[in-house]
């Protein structure tokens, strides 16, 4: 794999962050949703986010696993 560059993993954070935190909200919504349904969607959009983020960590550790 090519080095990342100073900018490069400035994004990657930014990016990391951004996804850690949907996954929070999307999870935090389908606890509060009183809708069975809707809570399940939530919950899957947070998997969905929580799958990124951590694809994304194995990029930033040089895809180890």
């Amino acid at each position: 794999m090519t080095e990342l560059t100073a900018k490069d993993l400035d994004v990657l954070v930014q990016v990391l962050t951004g996804e850690e935190m949907a996954c929070k909200k999307a999870r935090l919504y389908s606890n509060t949703l009183t809708d069975a349904a809707l809570a399940q969607e939530m919950e899957k959009i947070a998997m969905q986010h929580e799958e990124r983020f951590n694809a994304l960590c194995t990029l930033l550790e040089g895809g180890k696993q």
